[in-house]
């Protein structure tokens, strides 16, 4: 039986890339891959490479490709959200205006002026390929790794009642840092986490049944801080909540705005002088270039372009896996919060674990979750539920308390300003403003 999976926003080629790497290692099963994106140059690219990759490998995969989803969705049985509306052009507004108003951001893509902003131009789309969805291809798995991941899958399920599945490599990529960090396989720890997306509040870590965040501290005590890869805001939290932070100070310092104010951290400024985001867009613009090489290059492509990386297209396989061979697995997603954590509205999404088999997605609860950590969770709900409501009502009132909220700038007026500038930035894709 053959079965299909649709990328929406397929000309993110790294994520496109990893997961046909993934499919064709998969060789007893047979797949259709659905290539969409609206830029038809990056569509281009990505189909030309993919079919390479197919043919070259000899993969039994049918491809195919259009920049109407509704051309490809029929017949879908998982579809995967990657979009990024506007592509980095757009993502640069959402980090270079709120500069110019002294707020410095490294990603711009979760939470803060430049989250908020790329949030109000990504539900809409989104919401209308939920819509596409449930009309078209109603059985399938919709899920999502589109950014801002919680305030994302919040407006689609309340706006269409479509039952979307967030996932990150946010979890798996932390544990790994940190198991690395202390010389241990990553297999050998048992954990649980537990918090909104990119603040993600790692609060047990055992081996042998030994907590092991005290090993963890006298790690960070022997080695010199140049060797450590763990940022400072992100060390201190370890310290002071027997926790970590998985996606380390380059996502959690947009949710200590204070940090992202000019030179506040480390005497310097997030996003240029640590955790460079010219340099992201960089690395973005050149990796694309060199797909099109591939792409329209005469030239096999060469070994090196199938070996693995690591990147947001891992597990997804496995957990598809997962579901069609009822093989019980631990995964973590992002979805309502239902109870979960005690004290969190039932319609914030949140990311934790959840058992995925044959019977489906069955999210677990977590009565252990410290209540000294719902504080954080508590006060950024309230932002994603403001700024929400502002993106499907396209209401300024709450965008501008969401943005309020979410800086340190003092001045509501100046707020007001970098807002009205950010809309102005972003005006074709905001239909609702």
């Amino acid at each position: 039986m053959r079965r299909k999976i649709v990328l929406v926003g397929a000309g993110s080629a790294v994520f496109t890339k990893g997961l046909l790497l993934d499919i064709i290692e998969r060789r007893d099963e047979q797949w259709s891959v659905g290539l969409v994106d609206t830029d038809p140059v990056a569509l281009d690219v990505i189909d030309k490479l993919s079919r390479k990759m197919v043919e070259q490998k000899g993969a039994d995969i049918e491809l195919s490709a259009s920049v109407d989803r509704r051309d490809i969705l029929p017949g879908a049985d998982y579809v995967v959200s990657t979009i990024g509306v506007g592509g980095r052009r757009a993502w640069e507004q959402d980090v270079f205006i709120p500069r110019k108003y002294g707020v410095y951001q490294p990603v711009g893509d979760t939470v803060g002026p430049g989250g908020l902003s790329r949030a109000m131009r990504m539900i809409p789309q989104l919401c209308d390929i939920a819509r596409d969805i449930k009309i078209i291809c109603p059985d399938a798995l919709f899920l999502n790794y589109a950014n801002p991941m919680t305030m994302n899958c919040m407006a689609i399920r309340r706006e269409t009642g479509v039952p979307v599945i967030g996932l990150c490599h946010g979890v798996n990529n932390g544990l790994g840092r940190i198991s690395r960090f202390m010389g241990l396989r990553k297999e050998d720890i048992s954990f649980t986490a537990c918090g909104l997306n990119h603040m993600v509040f790692l609060y047990q870590m055992r081996k042998d049944a030994k907590d092991l965040f005290p090993y963890f501290v006298e790690m960070l005590d022997k080695v010199p801080v140049e060797e450590r890869q763990i940022g400072p805001l992100t060390e201190n939290f370890v310290r002071e909540n027997h926790s970590y932070v998985v996606s380390d100070d380059r996502h959690y310092s947009e949710f200590v705005p204070e940090t992202t104010l000019r030179g506040a951290y480390r005497g310097g400024e997030l996003g240029v002088k640590y955790y460079s985001f010219e340099g992201t867009i960089r690395e973005g613009d050149e990796e694309f270039e060199e797909h099109r090489r591939y792409a329209y290059s005469a030239e096999a492509l060469p070994e090196s372009f199938f070996e693995r990386e690591s990147g947001e297209h891992e597990q997804l396989m496995d957990i598809i896996g997962a579901m069609i061979y009822d093989r019980p697995g631990i995964f973590y997603v992002n979805l309502p919060n239902c109870g979960a954590v005690a004290g969190l509205p039932d319609e914030t999404v949140v990311e934790r674990p959840a058992l995925i088999s044959g019977s489906g997605v069955q999210p677990l609860q977590l009565p252990d979750f410290p209540v000294t950590l719902l504080p954080r969770l508590a006060r950024f709900a309230t932002i994603y539920e403001m700024a929400v409501r502002a993106a499907l009502e396209g209401d300024r009132g709450l965008l501008l308390g969401a943005m309020c909220e979410a800086s340190a700038i003092s001045d509501k007026e100046t707020v007001r300003k970098m807002m009205e500038e950010l809309l102005a930035a972003q005006k074709e894709y905001l239909p609702q403003f």
